[in-house]
């Protein structure tokens, strides 16, 4: 029997706390004062339209896009924002390449021209400069004070600066930059060619240009084909990707329609399978949600079928005997039928009520506060007596508090009481103990000296509407325990059954809390 209840331990107090938690009261902010004159001379805000949950989407035009497009237009933007990068990358180190490539080309041959005769002013202008190697140079031999030579004329001068200047004067070993001369671009480098001066070559860059006006066109080109490829790519995965997410729209469609709760196939494991599966599990707790109500209808219908088919017979023979003409009926057989019609609104207000506390299946709204159960189990004590005729109820409590619900909790001990009480034999004694289990949980156990359960009806007394064979001539609607079994749940705790070592039933509630300390 103890096999079925949970273990103790770290859980009863982590419930505990948690309980605690939630019964500190919430205060709610305090509302500002209103003013209506100022409220309607006020500058009215722009009215901004949210989604159905409250949420405020930033880009309300992608709430007309669907998921699939979302994809694919990300997927597409991310490619761009790559290509872009890769593209500025990519121009980037080739020109830095480009250039470095032909300013080590320069730099080598205007020092191998500094150690020829081309570093004497006078045999500079009777050399041409093929002699370096292309035609497209511009050759100069550079004073520290700013003149001048060149090869072939001042009409093949290259550009000249501060930064050759600084080379002549020997401020700087070398010099390399790109100057601009009547529209056409020089790549400009100088070296020193002895004390007081620097010899400067320059050369168009006309070719590299070419090179990189070529490669800052095909790179945008070939990027653009990217992305188109990217975001064609990304609306076929998201649609294969996807492809789940429709089975479960499908689903939820044939539920809203047909109210078929038919699990759908779950294929892999990954993020969309775990949604499929969780999926599946709510179907599965709706159905079976479903099915106890279903069950909860059906029982109720019997067990009210049969009051009300006796009340209706009353009922009719008494308006059958206040009928003209009607045989008198008997004041003793009136007093009785009364007497019975009002036994059978007791029954049945006692069934209908019971029948809407187990009709909720969510937790009612009430406040959880601390309690002493003591004082909970002494009141039901009290009441069960004023009822319980001549059986003696016999409490051993010991001080225990816990978070919860008084009257629920007083309703389930009373319930306990009344099953003992109508099951004792006359002048018989219940015993109603309070024993700690350990810090954090107690059971109470209700124990009486009738006939006990049979062992084939231990697991099920709890149920709803199920009564015992030897139970069904006597009063009652099967919902009591079944009651007393939701209140336990919603504290936390559990319920079961056995036999009492008195030599009849025991009943038995654990809950959780903890020992007062004063």
């Amino acid at each position: 029997m103890k096999a079925g209840i949970a273990t103790v331990g770290d859980r009863a107090r982590a419930y505990f706390l948690a309980l605690s938690d939630r019964a500190r009261p919430r205060h709610a902010a305090p509302r500002p004062p209103a003013d209506q004159h100022a409220a309607a001379n006020a500058p009215t805000a722009p009215m901004r339209h949210g989604r159905p949950d409250g949420s405020v989407p930033r880009i309300a035009a992608l709430d007309q896009v669907s998921l699939r497009a979302r994809i694919g237009i990300l997927a597409a933007l991310v490619a761009a924002l790559a290509v872009v990068l890769v593209s500025i990358a990519a121009f980037v180190t080739v020109r830095a390449n480009i250039l470095e490539t032909l300013d080590a080309n320069l730099l080598q041959r205007a020092s191998a021209a500094a150690q020829s005769e081309l570093a004497d002013p006078r045999q500079l202008a009777t050399i041409p400069t093929e002699v370096l190697g292309a035609g497209d140079i511009r050759l100069a031999l550079l004073l520290s004070d700013g003149r001048a030579s060149s090869a072939e004329g001042q009409a093949s001068a290259p550009p000249l600066g501060v930064d050759e200047l600084a080379v002549a004067q020997g401020v700087e070993t070398s010099s390399a930059r790109t100057a601009s001369e009547d529209g056409i671009q020089y790549r400009v480098v100088a070296v020193q060619a002895g004390a007081g001066q620097a010899l400067v070559i320059a050369q168009r860059l006309d070719s590299t240009q070419q090179v990189l006006t070529k490669l800052g066109v095909a790179l945008p080109i070939v990027g653009g084909i990217g992305v188109v490829l990217a975001a064609f790519a990304g609306f076929f995965i998201a649609r294969a990707g996807l492809r789940p997410v429709d089975r479960l729209t499908a689903a939820t469609e044939r539920v809203a329609a047909t109210g078929e709760l038919r699990p759908i196939p779950v294929e892999g494991s990954d993020e969309l399978a775990r949604l499929t599966r969780s999926f599946n599990d709510m179907l599965g707790a709706l159905a079976a949600s479903q099915e106890q109500q279903r069950r909860l209808v059906a029982d109720a219908g019997h067990e009210l079928r049969t009051p009300l088919t006796s009340m209706r017979t009353n009922l009719e023979l008494l308006a059958a005997a206040s009928r003209p003409g009607a045989p008198t009926l008997p004041d003793s057989d009136r007093a009785e039928i009364l007497e019975d019609v009002q036994a059978q609104v007791a029954e049945l207000s006692t069934l209908v009520g019971d029948l809407v506390e187990l009709a909720r299946d969510d937790v009612p709204l009430v406040v959880h506060e601390p309690l002493e159960l003591t004082d909970v189990v002494l009141r039901a004590l009290e009441r069960a007596r004023r009822r319980a005729g001549d059986v003696e109820f016999v409490p051993m409590l010991v001080p225990w508090t816990l978070v919860g619900d008084s009257t629920a909790l007083e309703r389930a001990v009373l319930n306990l009481l009344d099953n003992a009480a109508k099951w004792s034999p006359p002048g018989g004694r219940v015993r109603v103990q309070m024993r700690p289990l350990d810090e954090w949980w107690i059971v109470l156990e209700v124990a009486d000296a009738g006939p006990g359960i049979a062992e084939e009806d231990l697991p099920r007394v709890f149920d709803r509407f199920y009564r015992a064979a030897t139970s069904r001539t006597m009063p009652g609607s099967g919902l009591g325990l079944a009651i007393v079994r939701q209140v336990a749940v919603r504290h936390g705790g559990a319920v079961w059954a056995g036999r009492a070592p008195e030599g009849g039933a025991l009943l038995a509630v654990r809950l959780p809390g903890r020992q007062p300390r004063f």
